[in-house]
C-alpha cells in the first residue's frame, strides 16, 4: 500500500507546476490576424534565445534563476530580458495579453495548460519556439525534468492545451 501511495505523489508531482494564485477569468480577446507562421520577429527571437539559455535547469517551485526554475518564472524572466514585465504567476498571465487561435500562434506567443486530472483550470505555461502548420515547439519547465523543449503534437501536452495568447 506504502508503494501505491509513494507511486501515487511521485505521478502527481511530475505532471504538476502550480502557481501561487488561483484566479479565473472567462474574458477572451479575439485578435483578428492573418496566418504569420514565418513573420520574423527581433524581439520574439531574443526572448527564446534567452529561455533556451535555462534549457536542463532543474525545476524550483518559485524559481527564476539558473538555480531553479519554474513554468511562470522562466516566462517573466525571459521577457523581463527585453523589458517587459509580465505578472508572475501562471494564472495571471492567462488573462494578460490577447487570447489567440492555436492555428494563429508563432514564436513568442505563450501556451497555456491544465495539467490536473479532470480538470481545465489553466496551471502551465510555456513560451512557443517554433510555429507552422499542425507543429508547434514551445520551451517551459517541468517539475520532472526542468527546462525543456517539447512539441504539442505530444500526446500529453495536445490533451493538457487549453489556450494561447499573445503579448507581443
Amino acid at each position: 500500500m506504502r508503494k501505491v501511495a509513494l507511486i501515487f505523489c511521485c505521478l502527481i508531482l511530475i505532471t504538476s507546476c502550480k502557481s501561487k494564485k488561483t484566479t479565473t477569468s472567462s474574458a477572451r480577446k479575439t485578435q483578428k490576424t492573418t496566418s504569420t507562421y514565418s513573420k520574423p520577429n527581433a524581439k520574439a527571437d531574443a526572448i527564446i534565445d534567452y529561455a533556451k539559455t535555462f534549457d536542463g535547469v532543474k525545476y524550483k517551485y518559485g524559481g527564476t534563476t539558473k538555480k531553479g526554475m519554474d513554468c511562470s518564472g522562466l516566462v517573466t524572466t525571459a521577457f523581463k530580458k527585453e523589458d517587459i514585465v509580465l505578472p508572475r504567476t501562471t494564472s495571471q498571465l492567462a488573462i494578460t495579453g490577447d487570447w489567440i487561435d492555436l492555428k494563429e500562434v508563432q514564436k513568442g506567443d505563450l501556451l497555456f495548460f491544465a495539467t490536473k486530472k479532470n480538470s481545465r483550470k489553466v496551471n502551465h505555461v510555456g513560451i512557443v519556439v517554433s510555429a507552422r502548420p499542425n507543429y508547434v515547439e514551445f520551451i517551459h519547465s517541468t517539475t520532472s525534468r526542468g527546462v525543456i523543449t517539447s512539441l504539442l503534437s505530444e500526446k500529453y501536452w495536445y490533451f493538457a492545451f487549453v489556450q494561447a495568447r499573445r503579448i507581443l
